[in-house]
């Protein structure tokens, strides 16, 4: 199989870069987000206050499929855009331009199919800018300060939540299409920004060998093989198990709505207070972890800590239902979201198997970041009706099931390579003793 190198790669200096990064990566992932986190469940309240709880899981659940292939599929399409504007440059413009332009189509509407559409385009295009966006880490930051930069993008979603939450408090007593075009405009104005701050270009992709590969390999590379690169589908698996479980924050709207009857301004005002003090927790524990990470040259025992503090929060979550509760669950589960996104975004950003394919690699650790964002919605009707069924409690039952998805999760981590630890690499690093994941 042929080996290639990346040669000329601009680079930005590090604190352009990363403050390019964060703020177009924050204004981008603020208007996707404060939708599904809030505006999409009272969209569909609104037209179908019957049946909301299953229109808006078949809304999430088509979306999920379109974030699923939208951040490998915009991650290989980046690789590949070799152009004097820049690989990485190229769809941080285009992915949120189109995905800004769904969610104003979403806002006008009044047909759930139009919203199906308007979601699935927004996931799609949102999800190629991200793939451009965490691209930039392995492109641009050497090895040492991976776990720094990626402890600052940490920061980033919470962030970004918290200020959607506080703009919709402010806005109550606007109309639904206001709030639907201010996220759009935020959600394309940030990325614009941040193209003045980060210098990417064309690149040369060298082959070292003839490519005589085999049609069987070349379709390895859509996804790295499990069997020759078993690390990558560890992280791949342990990310998106315990982002399953994190991803309850995203029916906590809807959790106030229906179990504990509050009205859509009590509902905003609650998940903003919420959601700020989160934020403070997960900046807390972000920027630690990512820079004593760096520091102790270990990484998995921070991603074992990170898990065990997300599973107290969500059991506390199912048991308690109080308000009080909710708000010091949501501190517990921000303290652990914090530490472990900036670690394994930097332990997932030194294990990637092929530098030349680093967007399309990273856009598939992005599906396990993105896809629960969306799964968590589309089964959480399934999850209630059964802790009905069970007799456990329908709320109960749906955060126990998470903390399970957190608990395998955490489990998953124990395969993965410490820093220093051998593991396997297209450029032909011995490979480590790890058995690849048979799921």
């Amino acid at each position: 199989m042929s080996e290639a190198t990346v040669k000329g790669q601009a680079r930005t200096p590090l604190g352009k870069l990363t403050f390019g990064i964060m703020l177009g990566y924050g204004c981008m992932m603020l208007a996707l987000m404060t939708p599904a986190s809030l505006l999409l469940t009272f969209k569909m309240i609104e037209i179908d206050p019957n049946g909301y709880t299953s229109s808006y899981g078949l809304v999430a659940g088509i979306g999920a499929f379109f974030a699923l292939i939208g951040n490998p599929l915009g991650g290989a399409i980046s690789d590949r855009t070799n152009i004097s504007f820049g690989r990485r440059r190229t769809w941080i413009l285009l992915g949120p331009l189109i995905g800004c332009a769904a969610l104003l189509l979403i806002g006008m509407t009044s047909s759930i199919g139009l919203i199906i559409v308007g979601w699935a385009i927004a996931q799609l295009f949102f999800n190629f800018g991200m793939a451009a966006y965490t691209a930039l880490i392995p492109d641009q930051v050497k090895q040492e300060k991976q776990g720094t930069v990626s402890g600052l993008l940490g920061l980033v979603l919470p962030i970004a939540i918290a200020v959607g939450m506080v703009l919709m408090t402010v806005m109550t007593d606007a109309s639904s299409i206001t709030k639907w075009t201010l996220l759009a405009v935020i959600g394309i104005v940030g990325p614009v920004l941040s193209l003045f701050l980060i210098q990417d270009g064309k690149v040369e992709i060298v082959q070292k060998k003839k490519d005589t590969t085999s049609l069987g390999e070349k379709l390895s590379k859509v996804y790295p093989s499990p069997r020759r690169f078993p690390a990558f589908s560890w992280a791949v698996v342990s990310k998106f198990l315990i982002m399953m479980g994190y991803c309850s924050t995203l029916y906590f709207t809807m959790m106030l709505v229906d179990r504990m009857g509050y009205t859509e301004a009590e509902a905003t005002a609650s998940v903003a207070t919420v959601n700020i003090i989160a934020m403070l927790a997960t900046a807390a524990t972000s920027i630690f972890g990512g820079v004593l990470s760096d520091k102790l040259r270990k990484q998995k025992p921070f991603l074992y800590l990170s898990a065990f503090i997300m599973i107290v929060a969500t059991l506390i979550l199912a048991f308690v239902p109080h308000f009080v509760a909710f708000v010091i669950a949501s501190a517990i589960l921000g303290l652990g979201f914090g530490c472990f996104t900036a670690v394994d975004m930097a332990l997932v950003a030194r294990i990637l198997p092929r530098k030349e394919d680093s967007a399309k690699d990273f856009g598939i650790m992005n599906v396990a970041n993105a896809l629960p964002q969306s799964i968590v919605p589309a089964i959480a009707p399934f999850l209630l009706g059964m802790g009905t069924i069970t007799g456990i409690g329908d709320w109960s039952f749906f955060y126990i099931a998470l903390a399970v998805f957190i608990l395998f999760g955490m489990i998953s981590i124990k395969p993965l390579p410490e820093v220093g630890e051998p593991f396997a690499t297209e450029s032909g690093s011995e490979p480590s003793d790890l058995t690849a994941p048979t799921v």
